[in-house]
This record gives C-alpha cells, structure tokens and sequence, in this order.
C-alpha cells in the first residue's frame, strides 16, 4: 500500500478514535453525574464508615481546635474546603511527578532508552507533507502564538469585566515559563537529532510548548467553561481543549525536537501553574469564610 495512503488511514483512523472516546467519556461523565444523588447517601450508609464518625466524635469532643481546621480543610461545600485540599494535593504531586522524573533521567538509563526508542519509531512516519502539518501545529505552542493568546484573553478579560481573572491569567503564564526556562538551563539537556524542516537553538528539557500548552489551553478553557450553563458545554470545551493539547505535546515528539520525557515534564509544570491560577481564580470568586 502507498505510504502516504497509509498514514491517511491511520490519521482517519485517530480521528474515529477521538470521536469514540469522547462519547464515551461523555457517557461516563453524565452517568457519575445521575448516579450522584441515588449513591452518595448509600455510601455514607456503609457500615465501613462507623470507626471513622467514631473518630470524628472523638476528635471533636477532646481536640475542637484541631476539629475545626481538619472540618474546614474537607468541607465540600466551599472552595476553601475539600476543592482546595485536594486541588493543593494535586499540584504537590504534579510537582512530586517531576522531581521523580528529573532524578530518573539522570540515573536511569532505561528511560534514556525509552526517550531513543519513540524518537526512532516516528522515524518512517515523517513524511514531508505530515511533517508540514505538525510544524503549523506545533507553533500554536510557540512564544508568540501563546504570548499573543495570553494578550487577546487579557483584552476580552478586562472589556467582559472579568478583570479579576487577569492576575491569575499572568500568574499562569509567567510561573510556566519562568519554571521552564530555569529547567532548560539547569538541566541542559541536548535535543535529539534535528529534521531538515525544523530546528531549536534552546535546551530540550522540559518542552516550552508542553508546558505552555497545558498551563495556558487549560486556564482558559476553565475561563471558558466556568460561564456555560450546562454539563454538557463544559465537557465540550474540557474534551477539545485536552485534544489541542495532546496534538501539541505529540508534535514536538513527532518533529523530533523532543523527548518523551522532555513533554511530559513540560505537561507536569504546565499543570502545576494551571492549578496555581485555578486556585487564585477561585479563591478571588469566593470570599473567605
């Protein structure tokens, strides 16, 4: 079969599976969502359950200080409370992830041939026509497409009165890149061998656009999603905003100008700062109790 026939197929073929996971995970998003009401009593029924209210009496009655700080910290009905906990827990172990990840690199030499191996099995694939695609897919991560992304938001922001939401834009977008440029030259780590078609002067690990991508695509696809009325919109926005991002991250692999692991640092840091502007954001729409 012709080769570029073949990568049709398979592009076809992605593009089917897309669609497929997203009616699925749609399915599974609206079913947890039904199931809410009907299971979370007959959770907190369990008999499992006694030894833990048990605690929670005992803990109330002896140490009502310390009560009421754990009580405010798992509280689901503010920001402040359970949201907050284990948005904080999510961000310590995106970071936990990357310390990990940082410290293998530099002793593992399994990784080392994990990152080599990817890199070649694109090899066959990047066929001109394909590499052309990912070069125009792969500068929507780029310094002036996102710094330009970052200015248009900041404009809409301010002009829909929503100029609250631009400190924790900024925070998103300056804590990603300063993390990723102190990273890059920390760690100098070399690229892997360049295309003919595309070229990077600057240290390979983590990946700017990965970063980039999952800190600035997520922030404002929370900004987006946050003012739509329905579960279903949301979902939308949260399923196709993930999309760009995986095609981002996956083009800097596919053209050779990263590592596996150089994206995948990238998307922990850039998950990281979403998290930090999520935290910011909300906690600037809820006053404090």
């Amino acid at each position: 079969m012709n080769p570029d026939r073949s990568l049709l197929l398979v592009i076809l073929a992605a593009v089917a599976a897309a669609l497929l996971l997203k009616a699925v995970l749609w399915r599974l998003v609206r079913a947890a969502v039904r199931s809410g009401p009907w299971l979370l009593p007959r959770i907190a029924g369990w008999p499992a359950w006694t030894p833990a209210i048990l605690l929670r009496s005992w803990l109330k009655a002896g140490y009502p200080g310390p009560y009421a700080v754990l009580a405010a910290r798992f509280a689901p009905t503010s920001f402040t409370g359970l949201p907050l906990t284990l948005t904080c827990l999510a961000a310590l172990y995106a970071a936990a992830l990357l310390g990990g990840l940082i410290d293998d690199l530099r002793e593992a030499e399994g990784l080392v041939l994990l990152d080599q191996g990817v890199n070649a099995f694109f090899a066959p694939y990047r066929t001109p026509w394909l590499v052309g695609a990912f070069i125009w897919i792969t500068a929507l991560g780029a310094g002036p497409a996102v710094t330009g992304m970052v200015a248009v938001a900041s404009v809409l922001l301010w002009s829909q009165g929503q100029a609250r939401l631009l400190v924790p834009l900024w925070i998103t977008f300056l804590g990603a890149q300063g993390t990723t440029w102190a990273g890059k030259y920390a760690i100098g780590r070399t690229r892997p061998a360049f295309l003919d078609a595309v070229t990077e002067a600057t240290p390979s690990f983590p990946s700017g656009h990965a970063t980039a991508s999952a800190a600035l695509i997520g922030f404002l696809a929370y900004v987006a999603a946050r003012g739509l009325p329905g579960a279903r919109q949301r979902f939308e926005v949260a399923f196709w905003s993930a999309a760009a991002i995986g095609l981002i991250c996956f083009s800097r692999i596919f053209l050779s100008l990263h590592y596996l692991t150089d994206v995948a640092a990238g998307v922990l840091v850039g998950t990281f700062w979403l998290l930090v502007g999520f935290t910011v954001a909300e906690l600037g729409r809820r006053p404090v109790p």
